[in-house]
């Protein structure tokens, strides 16, 4: 005897909805774990209803670049914590990084992951290393890992620096039809660096980090793409040159994709030096704000003003595609020392998309845009051809947003484990309530 399908229906809400080109209030009726149907005033007899007038219902986030640090170093992080993190934040998949302990370079790794994520709120994916060891010398056993359910390769973190085993890993990459993630770094430019060379590091006396040293990487990755005629993505573009060389090499029909986070999308280097985080940076740095607060040390660093202006053009125009998080979290402890001894890296999830709709509010994108950035694109670029849109017959995963809620950014309490924001105390507007994975709520707030 067959089990009884289950169904949610969700009336009244301002569905907002890239992959169809919608926004407007519709209805939307789950069944087993898939939309059933989307229209107007629907008729139907399900288990659950949920009225949602006032509220928007957009398709689940896709975090195409998130380190959850299991296994190895649960202590910042693990599966469970950061997917909670994730459907707290609106994401229903996130994709996780390969530099765990041991990395995930093997089979064994990729299935222990999956295995750990079957208890989590939302879907994980391994991404797999490019090359053994992340060492940059040896590539993985590509096979085995996409049969193990490897979805993406990345040694983010590091970059390759064999231009021949890159080569390689592009090629073999676009065989099994998965995307090759590169951290874009000349590592002898970045040298000892910790953040971005100009303004503040020439008056603090704290070692730069060229933008160059992320451009040349940018384009010796887009000639391989170009030459061997696959794509590539690039990990969190940071600087207004990193953007011209993707502009010009879309427009040359290059196939290559980037991201960029929400901290390169309205922090700048500015922020290193001031105490309080302020939503407007001081134009000027004021001795008694001096305050090297480790929350603001990333890898590509903040940049300077006019690169966050061109990141959000870019943004708005598509040469970005994709809004992604970098997650990563770390312990307390390892943030609390002095600037240069800190690793880089800070949290995202819970917090990206209420500064994607500040971008909405602030006029840079529109609210259709936002979720093809953060849903649509991530969905295609991963190969995710379930998800991203709430089309009939995809899967039922959603959120559900208050676009009027304010809320104080307070790290004490986010579901990730870690607090090493560094949006601490910013007052944001839009926040989701509930997050909804193949039909079942899975957060509610």
């Amino acid at each position: 005897m067959s089990e009884k399908k289950s169904s949610l229906l969700l009336k009244n809400g301002r569905l907002i909805d890239a992959g169809q080109n919608l926004d407007g209030k519709f209805d939307i009726f789950l069944v087993d774990g898939k939309v059933k149907e989307v229209a107007s005033d629907l008729d139907v007899v399900a288990d659950q209803v949920i009225d949602l007038d006032g509220l928007w219902v957009l398709p689940g986030a896709i975090d195409l670049h998130v380190h959850l640090r299991e296994p190895g170093y649960e202590y910042k992080e693990t599966i469970l914590s950061g997917a909670e993190a994730a459907v707290a934040g609106g994401f229903t998949s996130i994709a996780c990084m390969a530099n765990t302990y041991p990395i995930n370079d093997n089979a064994a790794v990729t299935r222990f992951i999956l295995e750990q994520a079957r208890s989590a709120p939302a879907k994980v994916l391994p991404i797999a290393a490019i090359s053994k060891g992340m060492q940059g010398e040896v590539l993985v056993e590509m096979g085995d890992l996409v049969e193990a359910g490897a979805v993406a390769f990345s040694d983010d973190g590091k970059t390759v620096p064999n231009s021949k085993l890159l080569r390689h890993a592009l090629e073999y990459a676009s065989l099994f039809d998965k995307p090759l993630l590169c951290h874009c770094q000349d590592d002898a430019l970045f040298a000892d660096g910790v953040i971005h060379e100009g303004m503040i590091s020439a008056g603090h006396g704290l070692a730069g980090i060229p933008s160059l040293a992320e451009e040349i990487d940018i384009a010796r990755t887009i000639m391989l793409a170009e030459y061997l005629k696959v794509s590539v993505h690039i990990c969190h573009l940071s600087s207004r040159g990193g953007v011209e060389l993707v502009r010009a090499a879309k427009a040359r029909g290059v196939r290559v994709t980037a991201e960029a986070t929400p901290h390169h999308l309205f922090l700048d280097e500015r922020a290193v030096v001031d105490l309080a985080y302020r939503e407007a940076l001081d134009e000027t740095v004021k001795p008694s704000m001096l305050c090297y607060n480790t929350n603001s040390k990333m890898s590509p660093p903040l940049r300077a003003a006019e690169d966050v202006a061109a990141l959000r053009q870019a943004l708005a125009e598509g040469t970005i595609d994709v809004v992604a998080t970098d997650h990563a979290p770390h312990e307390a402890t390892e943030k609390a020392v002095e600037y240069s001894l800190a690793p880089f890296g800070v949290i995202g999830l819970e917090t990206a998309l209420a500064l994607a709709l500040r971008l909405v509010q602030e006029g840079d994108l529109t609210l259709l845009q936002m979720v093809a950035r953060m849903s649509l694109a991530p969905a295609a670029i991963l190969g995710l051809d379930d998800r991203g849109t709430l089309a009939p017959g995809m899967a039922a995963d959603l959120m559900i947003v208050d676009p009027e809620r304010e809320w104080v950014v307070d790290p004490a309490k986010f579901q990730s484990k870690a607090r090493n924001t560094p949006f601490t105390g910013w007052r944001l507007k839009g926040r989701v309530i509930k997050t909804i994975v193949d039909g079942r709520v899975v957060f509610s707030s």
